[in-house]
């Protein structure tokens, strides 16, 4: 496994190349094209800061409460799609929400990196009953940025 400080330190590279990806994207690249789920790049953007923030607290709460621990789950059971509506990242400024993804994932790689290694075995339990341990959900992360960086080059590329 690799150690949290290089998990933080790809996924800080992955912020990088992305964020300089998204600022050469048009306004209808961004808004007018979608990806299989019907999401277009301004909605995916802004799950992947939904999902730095969710993923920030979670940290924090299995740092602290009883393991295991029941804080909800914001991304399965459609429950993101929710949280994309309700937030209109359509209507977001670009750069803003740009800034925003950006600066909420180099927050969780602050958190990341300041983590309590006695705690890693630390448990969640997700709206689909599993048992995610804190070691996991750190080491999941970057998987989960590149499945969108990839929705996002995909949704590039076809236009």
């Amino acid at each position: 496994m690799n150690t949290i400080n290089e998990i933080g330190l790809e996924i800080l590279t992955l912020v990088d190349e992305l964020e300089s990806k998204l600022l050469k994207l048009n306004s209808a690249t961004v808004t007018d094209r979608r990806n299989s789920q019907h999401r277009n790049i301004k909605q995916i953007v802004g799950h992947l800061a939904d999902s730095a923030s969710n993923n920030t607290h979670r940290v924090i709460h299995l740092q602290y409460q009883k393991s295991p621990c029941n804080y909800p789950d914001y991304a399965n059971l459609g429950v993101n799609d929710k949280w994309i509506e309700i937030q209109n990242y359509n209507a977001e400024e670009w750069i803003s929400l740009i800034q925003l993804f950006k600066f909420s994932t180099i927050h969780y790689v602050h958190v990341i990196n300041n983590v309590d290694l006695g705690c890693l075995n630390n448990e969640w339990i997700s709206a689909l009953n599993q048992r995610v341990t804190l070691k996991d959900m750190i080491v999941d992360y970057p998987r989960h940025l590149k499945l969108h960086i990839g929705e996002i080059d995909q949704i590039i590329n076809d236009g």
